[in-house]
């Protein structure tokens, strides 16, 4: 290594050396030099990052400063606010407080007066009870002194006059006792042929189903007439397929632009409605599409009936059990009672079930379930016989629900003896549920007759000046002549005219007569 050292050293001359020399070292400061550059530039590239990383933190702590801020006073206006409406809330309370001590005040202090008036009137009834002593003493010494002198001057002693006085009252007592048979007998008819009509609307209403304004039919509006040979295909086919599909009856008369159908069961008149429609928008009618469109309706229909069932159980917050009952329940939905919808009366009954069963302490469920199934014996058709209590008792206890139901169901008509409340509260509920006003509703010409006669009743009598039959006939007010009528002759009237309405109308619980007599006193100043 040294000899080709000496070699080349020996080949170079020391100029060369020197330059090359130089120029090593030369470049070796150049290399410092440019990497003490870069690195100074680097240095500057960060100190530059994070000065602008340091500006955007406190811009960023700022907007944060002023969020938090922002938010800050929000919620001390929020705060306020509520503390304001808090305190005004205060304020009408302790007002409502002192009103109610003001009210509370007065009345003690009326129910003190009141004690001492009761005071001072039983200190006169008691003066009032000896005084009546005395003169009941003094009466028994006159009839006395009036039985001798009778004696006297009828020639009769007293077992004579006593046996005359019994004949007189034996012959009273028969007449008495002929008017109250023929009482007996027109109440007990009258009675009969209300609960016959009873049971024929109950039966018409278990073969019939929904009697509407005593109605039985459905229509189907028509663009045109044209359509009705559609309906009735060629030669009838179609028309005859449609009935014995559905079951009901098409009537296809002169009615102009409707088609009336005809059936007792409501379900299946729902069922023939709504394929008609269908038929009619689809316009392909022929016995094929008949049966499918009826088919499809019919499973529609079934579960429209299911979930009208299980609405009805959710409407009362109870659950479903049995899918029969279900079923059934769904049935009522399109079934009707003097106008009044069954399955909203069984939701009805149910809802013033619970509410009696809170009130008195019983199991509320039990009691919501008795009412919603009271009348599902009305769902069932024609086939299985029964009052529609007894045959709905029946179906609870086949779906398992339990003795006290199934009796609350048997029982609300009375049909089968109570063996608990239940049955009680249902004919409670029931009747409360079908005599509200406007529950089951009569037909206008009906509505108004009524309220004819009702007045003419009133202005039958003389001294009546005008009549007025209000609230949906249940009041009859009766305004009369003033010079004619004195206060105590009003009170005889309206008895007067409460007798005839009880003789001569037929009407769901009771009228009130209210007879009004006006007292005008006139003066001239001259």
């Amino acid at each position: 290594m040294s000899g080709l050292t000496e070699t080349v050293l020996a080949g170079v001359s020391l100029e060369q050396a020197l330059l090359v020399a130089v120029g090593v070292a030369g470049g070796y400061w150049l290399i410092r030099w440019k990497d003490r550059k870069r690195d100074a530039a680097m240095e500057r590239r960060c100190g530059a990052i994070v000065e602008s990383a340091k500006r955007e933190a406190e811009s960023i702590l700022r907007e944060s400063r002023m969020t938090a801020s922002e938010e800050s006073a929000e919620q001390r206006r929020q705060i306020e606010a509520s503390f304001a409406s808090k305190r005004q809330e205060w304020n009408e309370q302790e007002e409502r407080l002192a009103r109610r001590e003001s009210l509370i005040n007065g009345q003690l202090e009326g129910v003190v007066s009141q004690e001492k008036a009761v005071r001072d009137r039983e200190k006169q009834i008691q003066e009032q009870q000896a005084r009546l002593e005395v003169l009941q003493a003094e009466v028994a010494e006159v009839l006395k002194q009036r039985k001798l002198e009778l004696q006297k001057v009828s020639h009769l002693d007293e077992s004579e006059a006593r046996a005359l006085l019994l004949k007189e009252v034996e012959q009273d007592a028969l007449r008495d006792s002929t008017d109250l048979t023929r009482h007996i007998l027109e109440s007990a008819k009258s009675k009969a042929e209300e609960q016959a009509r009873r049971v024929l609307s109950l039966a018409i209403q278990r073969y019939a189903g929904t009697h509407t304004f005593e109605t039985t039919t459905a229509t189907v509006a028509l663009q045109g007439d044209e359509i009705k040979g559609r309906i009735i295909g060629r030669e009838g086919r179609n028309i005859r397929s449609f009935e014995a599909a559905t079951g009901v009856t098409v009537l296809i008369d002169d009615t102009p632009n409707a088609v009336v159908l005809s059936g007792f069961d409501p379900v299946r008149r729902e069922i023939a409605r709504e394929a008609m429609q269908r038929l009619i928008l689809d316009g392909r009618i022929h016995p094929t599409r008949i049966e499918e469109i009826v088919a499809a309706v019919s499973q529609e229909m079934d579960e429209t009936l299911v979930q009208a069932g299980e609405d009805a159980f959710f409407r009362v917050n109870l659950t479903p059990t049995h899918p029969e009952v279900v079923m059934l329940l769904g049935r009522l939905r399109f079934r009707h009672s003097f106008s009044q919808n069954i399955l909203d009366h069984s939701v009805e009954v149910a809802q013033l079930m619970g509410l009696m069963a809170a009130e008195i302490g019983i199991d509320i469920n039990s009691a919501k379930r008795a009412g919603l199934l009271h009348d599902i014996g009305k769902a069932v058709n024609h086939e299985v016989e029964g009052s529609h209590a007894i045959v709905g008792a029946e179906i609870v206890k086949r779906c398992g629900e339990s003795e006290d139901i199934v009796n609350g169901v048997a029982s609300h008509h009375d049909e089968v003896p109570h063996t608990n409340l239940l049955g009680i509260l249902v004919s409670a509920a029931d009747a409360i549920s079908a005599s509200r006003p406007g529950a089951r509703s009569e037909s206008m010409s009906t509505y108004l007759k009524r309220l004819e006669n009702l007045e003419q009743i009133g202005l039958s009598f003389p001294g009546v000046e005008r009549c007025f039959a209000v609230q949906a006939g249940r009041e009859l007010r009766v305004v009369v002549q003033p010079e004619k009528i004195n206060d105590e002759q009003s009170f005889a009237l309206a008895r007067s005219v409460a007798r005839k309405i009880e003789e001569e109308l037929h009407y769901p619980g009771q009228i009130r007569v209210t007879v009004v007599r006006e007292t005008r006193c006139v003066e001239f100043a001259k």
